[in-house]
């Protein structure tokens, strides 16, 4: 594996800082995925579960999306992968699903992300509401949240990857 990651300064502000962990997750989640085939990215880490290193990138594709765009911005973006029918959408691969579609997907999430996170202070109150609970975030509970997010996701992304090829690191 060849992505290199490097931890946020020790002495950085708090944004630049929350920006840092959150960049950092984001790269150790490319860094598990990277080197293998599809079929490879596909491939469930144990029956019954669904949960492949694909999946999880497809997954935070939805995430990025949920949060940086329907909740900070509100803007009106459908979801990707899942439905209604099918909430689980981003966890159900084919063999026509591809790296290239799902990494490309993701980046782009991410670059708009951040584009819309360069707008907003960290004070600053989202424009959108939580579907679940009606209620508002400010862009330091978004960061940490996506931080969370990441780092536990990354932490199946570990064992996944094991089991596909042997390789292992933090």
């Amino acid at each position: 594996m060849t992505t290199q990651r490097s931890e946020p300064a020790t002495n950085a502000d708090e944004r630049t800082m929350l920006e840092g962990w959150l960049e950092y997750h984001r790269q150790t989640l490319a860094w598990k995925c990277e080197g293998l085939t599809d079929a490879q990215l596909r491939t469930a880490s144990v029956e019954p579960s669904e949960l492949s290193l694909m999946g999880l990138v497809r997954h935070m594709a939805e995430v990025e999306r949920g949060w940086f765009r329907k909740v900070l911005v509100d803007e009106d973006a459908g979801p990707i992968y899942y439905s209604e029918e099918d909430p689980d959408g981003e966890f159900h691969l084919t063999e026509t699903d591809t790296w290239q579609e799902a990494h490309a997907t993701w980046q782009a999430e991410i670059e708009t992300a951040r584009r819309n996170a360069a707008d907003f202070a960290l004070d600053d109150m989202s424009r959108g509401k939580s579907r679940h609970t009606g209620n508002r975030f400010n862009l330091r509970w978004i960061y940490t949240h996506m931080i969370e997010e990441y780092a536990r996701h990354n932490g199946h992304a570990d064992l996944v990857r094991e089991r596909v090829d042997g390789a292992t690191g933090d």
